[in-house]
């Protein structure tokens, strides 16, 4: 299989709060993605730093930082076939206003503030991301007994 990569989801509080764990995970799995590791956790503010460290100073960083505190995240990897770029296109446009039905935000988010996910952007992202909420050890390997139905 070419272009396997791993990729971060990561349920937001909103998305926990809001009972939307497994209908997320499902759309992972039903689409044959492979999860790796999975926990859940409530995030510290070193750790939302060193995550969105881009955004560290923005005018709406510690807004978004109050948000990411406020209640547990479920934190994911997900390994497939180009992982990172489909993962985006399950979750759709960052602003679910612009996010197709059928993806996760467009099923799910109205505002930009509480769009229930984050994905790895990029492959160097998502290594970036996977290295910060998890540690080695914690990510599983093992044979998926259904990827000879996934993949050619």
């Amino acid at each position: 299989m070419t272009n396997t990569e791993r990729t971060f989801i990561a349920i937001k509080p909103d998305g926990v709060q809001r009972g939307l764990v497994t209908k997320i995970l499902n759309r992972f799995e039903q689409r044959g993605y492979k999860l790796v590791a999975i926990k859940m956790l409530n995030a510290s503010q070193e750790l939302l730093d060193q995550h969105y460290a881009e955004h560290v100073g923005k005018p709406f960083y510690p807004k978004m930082s109050a948000f990411m505190r406020s209640g547990p995240i479920v934190a994911t990897v997900w390994e497939g076939k180009d992982a990172v770029q489909q993962g985006r296109k399950l979750l759709g446009a960052t602003n679910p206003a612009d996010s197709l039905p059928g993806t996760i935000r467009g099923d799910f988010g109205i505002d930009l503030g509480r769009n229930v996910c984050h994905g790895s952007d990029s492959v160097e992202s998502a290594n970036r991301e996977i290295k910060l909420w998890f540690k080695a050890e914690e990510l599983v390997t093992y044979e998926q007994f259904q990827a000879k139905w996934i993949y050619e």
